[in-house]
């Protein structure tokens, strides 16, 4: 079957084979004690490779940045390790990976937390319709209602920028092609864009100029260490939604088109090379207006990735239209390995098995698998 998403495509210094990306995906498979990518999981990455463009999952920048038990760091020596485990098997595939930089802010626990300390946030606001995760015993944990967290000082906010900074140049040094900005779905850089969650007096709060300083200072400062060419930042604009919904998709802002046009011309500004959009994926979740994805293609000249229910000929269509140049497929791609080519043969699909989402072992995991006539 021939497809748009089955065309090669630039994306910094890289030529894409296709326009399949296996987006950010959390699945709590980390070594413990210490969060640190394993052999399996650099197994599972390596049967995925074949996707055009890879982002890991969600990987914190320091210990305060943890919202659930088991997810990966990268600030540790043992961290940087692990990953690079990962992303070896991916490029004895010939894929392409960049690391996601994670920090989630309020949406934490102490049992998280360094000394049991309050989560970190721009705002002492708690994330009411949040959970944070803690582990509870070996292999088991609990979904826990965050507290209200503690709000950062200005020289606090300082040397987040440069946790920032140090987790790019420790993504490098594990054997990322790059990284990836976690500016979405109701953690930190969402909380400081937000101006529900963001009710500073200071230079970072009040006007959206002002709320989107803290995106301006890690975007400056990760390019710095990677060049623009390498670094991407992802975007979860709600245009509608109950509370519930914003657990898993952002803050719904009070003019959402305006808040995430001007946050993507600080990404123009930067130079960097895409801007990653993260669409409401529950069912009845209503599609972004064409206006505002007209809007992104006409502010940003790099590339532009959509994430979200997306079936291969939606996801063609979108790149047809000259909307869209990559395209992300995240359940399926937990269920399909062998993704791409299950889309472009019209191969069916393996279902998708929910228990085995988060944490656990090699089930549901890397135990998928790849399509047989």
């Amino acid at each position: 079957m021939t497809s748009s998403l089955n065309t090669p495509v630039k994306l910094g210094h890289h030529t894409l084979n296709n326009r399949v990306v296996l987006p950010p995906l959390t699945r709590q498979r980390s070594a413990q004690p210490g969060d640190i990518a394993t052999d399996v999981m650099a197994e599972y990455y390596r049967q995925r490779a074949s996707a055009g463009f890879m982002v890991s999952e969600g990987t914190q920048i320091e210990p305060r940045g943890q919202g659930y038990a088991w997810t990966p760091g990268i600030y540790s020596p043992a961290q940087i390790d692990g990953w690079r485990k990962v992303t070896d098997a991916v490029h004895a595939e010939g894929g392409v990976i960049f690391a996601q930089l994670w920090h989630v802010g309020r949406v934490s626990h102490p049992a998280l937390q360094p000394e049991g300390a309050a989560p970190v946030a721009p705002s002492a606001i708690a994330a009411e319709q949040a959970k944070a995760f803690i582990e509870t015993g070996p292999g088991v944990g609990e979904l826990k209602q965050p507290p209200v967290p503690r709000a950062l000082s200005v020289l606090e906010i300082d040397e987040l920028v440069a946790h920032y900074a140090q987790a790019a140049r420790n993504a490098l040094d594990a054997g990322f092609d790059g990284v990836e900005i976690h500016a979405a779905n109701g953690y930190l850089v969402n909380q400081f864009i937000s101006a529900h969650a963001n009710q500073r007096d200071d230079e970072y709060g009040g006007s959206l100029h002002n709320r989107l300083r803290f995106l301006r200072e890690i975007v400056e400062a990760v390019t710095a260490v990677v060049g623009p060419e390498r670094l991407g930042v992802r975007f979860s604009p709600l245009f509608s939604g109950t509370d519930q919904d914003r657990v898993y998709i952002g803050l719904v802002e009070e003019d959402p088109h305006h808040t995430y046009i001007e946050a993507i011309k600080v990404l123009q500004a930067s130079g960097i090379a895409y801007v990653s959009i993260a669409e409401a994926d529950w069912d009845n979740a209503p599609d972004l207006p064409e206006t505002f994805r007209h809007a992104v293609r006409s502010t940003f000249s790099g590339r532009i990735i959509y994430a979200g229910r997306y079936t291969a000929a939606r996801g063609a269509a979108l790149v047809d239209a000259g909307l869209a140049d990559l395209i992300a497929f995240g359940r399926p791609f937990i269920a399909n390995p062998d993704l791409p080519q299950r889309l472009f043969n019209g191969w069916p699909l393996n279902p998708l098995r929910a228990e085995g989402m988060y944490g656990g072992s090699e089930q549901g995991y890397t135990d998928y698998p790849v399509y047989a006539e």
